[in-house]
């Protein structure tokens, strides 16, 4: 990109261990503001990255509306931990542009940035609810552990190659796998697939560029 991104971050929850501030400002595609610099220059190529608090929704869902009421251009990504149907309708109804997994380092927020500023719409959701699996009425609660093995199930991952890729043991993932089950009401691959897309859960990929190869059915 031939300027750096502006990124207003908001909420940044503690004891992220290296804080996502520190790394992007170490990475030279951004450089992070404040809302004051939203008045000026720095307006017109910035993204507001904000951290949902699931007790605070409504706070965020407002400020995400003033933001935007202020400075349409304004791009926004929301960083989330579990969100429902509800809460994700909420969202874009304020102006939410696209979300990502609050779970992701801040190596991988800077890349989910960077493929919004790009305007990559992999990170965004649908903005009508509608093609959902005829098994799931709405989008399920998903912790962010099982947000991840999701990813890996949808890809084709066995359980042992997720056990692995996650430092877990097979059994924890077979109890995500399971718990999966129980919210989404099914275990067809395609039902994962449609899942994880409504999520903007991007697919895991091998070294290689593909995706795992063995269909785990358990």
């Amino acid at each position: 990109m031939s300027t750096a991104v502006g990124v207003l971050i908001l909420d940044e929850p503690r004891g992220l261990g290296t804080t996502v501030q520190a790394t992007l400002e170490h990475m030279p595609d951004f450089h992070t503001i404040v809302e004051a610099d939203l008045g000026g220059a720095d307006a017109q190529n910035a993204i507001a990255l904000i951290f949902v608090d699931e007790i605070r929704l409504v706070d965020v869902i407002d400020r995400i509306f003033s933001l935007k009421k202020r400075q349409p251009n304004l791009r926004t990504l929301v960083a989330f931990g579990v969100l429902s149907a509800d809460d994700l309708r909420a969202l874009l109804a304020a102006g939410a542009d696209a979300f990502v997994a609050r779970s992701k380092s801040p190596r991988d927020l800077g890349a989910a940035l960077l493929a919004l500023a790009e305007g990559s719409e992999r990170l965004a959701p649908p903005k009508r609810l509608v093609d959902l699996p005829e098994a799931l009425t709405e989008l399920p609660r998903l912790t962010p552990r099982e947000a991840e093995v999701l990813r890996f199930v949808s890809s084709g991952f066995s359980n042992k190659e997720i056990a692995r890729r996650l430092a877990l043991s097979v059994r924890t993932i077979e109890t995500h796998r399971l718990n999966l089950r129980g919210k989404t009401q099914t275990g067809r691959l395609s039902d994962l697939i449609s899942l994880a897309r409504h999520l903007g859960l991007p697919p895991v990929v091998n070294s290689d560029g593909q995706h795992g190869v063995q269909h785990s059915q358990h």
